[in-house]
């Protein structure tokens, strides 16, 4: 078994949906499927990340999928109305995209960066570059679409 040094990449926390136990996986070895340090299940069965100002650059660049952003608020009735079409693209596109939600209110840094100007707002990265954008809530269908490029 290889030993790698993971010190100065960056990780993501998973939590098990088998066990409840959190993996700190790091964002370069997400298209490996990692499976659970406890239980051996797979981590990444297409659910959603929540990402911000702190953690977000760090895991775009680093991660070998394409990373697909949604920009969102609470307050918003459109963005509320897509999660579940997010959710469901997420599942459809496990193992080939990383889809991430982004609280547009609580990391305001990150939406300025990226220039949100109407919620939501889906931006499509690859290697941490901006490759697609789309303003709207989608379908699911859109969704995959988007995130495949």
């Amino acid at each position: 078994m290889q030993n790698m040094d993971t010190s100065n990449q960056a990780n993501i926390q998973l939590r098990c949906k088998h066990c409840g136990t959190t993996n700190r996986v790091p964002a370069a070895r997400l298209d490996q499927k990692p499976d659970c340090g406890r239980c051996g299940k797979p981590l990444l069965q297409g659910q959603v990340l929540e990402l911000g100002d702190a953690d977000f650059a760090a895991v775009a660049s680093a991660s070998p999928l394409p990373v697909l952003a949604d920009f969102w608020a609470p307050w918003c009735g459109p963005c509320r109305m897509m999660a579940p079409a997010f959710e469901q693209a997420a599942r459809e596109l496990a193992g080939q995209a990383l889809l991430v939600k982004v609280n547009s209110d609580e990391n305001p840094a990150l939406s300025a960066r990226f220039g949100i100007r109407s919620i939501p707002t889906l931006v499509r990265l690859q290697g941490g570059q901006e490759a697609a954008r789309q303003s709207g809530a989608l379908p699911a269908s859109g969704i995959v679409a988007l995130a495949k490029g």
